[in-house]
């Protein structure tokens, strides 16, 4: 029951703010009582007096404010509430909460909580996508904040399209009754003493010692579910192809390149209690990888490259006899029958549950932020909107880790 819980609303500086008095209506029809704190920059898009009508409380605005701080005002807005959400979360707030600034009101209060946070990212996709962005997220989380979206969409000021959307008030809100829910601090671990493995990126199959075959995969899914793993008290052991990416915190990476090198680390890494094949495995691999560069010989004609299967990984796994993960997810990548095909790898491969989703290129997931993808089971489909890869991740664990809940119950 959320009856009588406190919620801290943080509204930050950008367009996103009109959505934040949708939020505080939507946690008050919940039975949430919402406080709210507003940045400079959010009252040049909404007032306090709209706030405050919607929360029937006093808005807070300054640090600096006699009446407030005669008895510490910001210490006790920081620790007398049950959840702090900041909505929308700007890139410059989330920039000074990982630096661990205090120079206004909003700030000073997320540095001197103990409570847990909800962050709601709002913010021009290329200034999400900047790697500072992405560092301040990354510390962000290590530190145990929660996230909520961004989603993708089309930006209101600027007419723009991509990943940086808010996260809409009703999610908000449903994320936020959880946590209250839940009674507990931030981040939940629903997967404490859990094994979780997990493969991501692409795989290189050598054709000579320059080229190679591949594929687009960026790896941002997979190690997107390495992260909200971790975050969620695994065990996490990801194998990875060749990215560019950075190793996500608090977790095991294996480095490889080939399909074979993927599947001796897979089978190295268990047991586990869950695999979770996300990689884009190469179908194919030449016969015989050439020692020299393979040189045009002037006939006008191609090289003769014989091709061999590679083993396949996800079934591997899903076959096992006697070191079976408890649930092994696969990935479908398909450009088309999404879900006729993602049903017949569910049932040759052994798999529990397919994650399928559309990669044809007009979809952009391929190397994108962004993913909408469907869970094949063997008990039905279940539709997902299109959110940030980050967000599909947090998903998708919270289904796992109610799977096995319910597995062990």
């Amino acid at each position: 029951m959320t009856g009588g819980k406190r919620v801290l609303l943080i509204i930050g500086g950008g367009i996103a703010a009109y959505k934040s008095l949708d939020l505080i209506r939507r946690l008050r029809e919940r039975g949430v009582k919402v406080k709210v704190v507003m940045t400079a920059a959010a009252q040049q898009f909404i007032t306090p007096l709209a706030a405050g009508a919607l929360t029937a409380e006093k808005v807070y605005t300054d640090l600096f404010d006699r009446e407030a701080e005669q008895d510490v005002g910001h210490i006790r807005l920081a620790r007398d509430t049950d959840l702090i959400i900041v909505a929308p979360a700007t890139a410059d707030l989330m920039a000074k909460m990982a630096q661990g600034l205090a120079g206004d009101l909003a700030t000073t209060v997320l540095l001197a909580t103990n409570r847990p946070v909800l962050v709601a990212p709002a913010m021009n996709p290329a200034m999400w996508a900047h790697p500072a962005t992405q560092r301040n997220v990354a510390t962000l989380k290590a530190d145990g904040i929660a996230f909520i979206g961004p989603e993708s969409g089309e930006m209101a000021e600027s007419g723009e399209a991509g990943l940086g959307r808010m996260a809409e008030p009703l999610a908000i809100a449903e994320r936020a009754l959880a946590l209250l829910e839940a009674g507990s601090t931030l981040p939940a671990r629903p997967l404490a003493g859990k094994h979780v493995v997990i493969t991501s990126g692409p795989t290189h199959e050598p054709i000579d010692p320059v080229r190679y075959i591949a594929n687009r995969s960026s790896g941002k899914q997979g190690h997107a579910i390495a992260a909200a793993a971790a975050e969620a008290g695994a065990r996490v052991t990801l194998i990875s192809g060749p990215v560019t990416l950075p190793d996500p915190a608090g977790v095991t990476v294996i480095p490889v390149e080939t399909a074979k090198e993927m599947l001796a680390a897979v089978e190295a890494a268990l047991p586990a209690d869950v695999a979770i094949m996300a990689a884009a495995v190469a179908d194919w691999r030449v016969a015989q990888e050439g020692s020299e560069k393979i040189k045009k010989d002037g006939s006008g004609q191609p090289p003769a490259l014989a091709l061999v299967e590679n083993p396949d990984i996800l079934s591997t796994v899903g076959h096992l006899a006697g070191n079976r993960p408890r649930l092994v997810v696969g990935f479908a990548a398909e450009t088309q029958n999404l879900i006729a095909n993602a049903q017949g790898k569910l049932q040759r491969k052994a798999a529990d549950w397919i994650v399928a989703n559309d990669v044809s290129p007009a979809t952009g997931v391929m190397g994108g932020d962004a993913n909408t993808v469907r869970i094949v089971t063997h008990d039905g489909i279940e539709d997902w909107p299109t959110l940030g890869k980050t967000e599909v991740a947090r998903r998708l664990v919270a289904r796992i880790a109610a799977a096995l809940e319910t597995a062990e119950g």
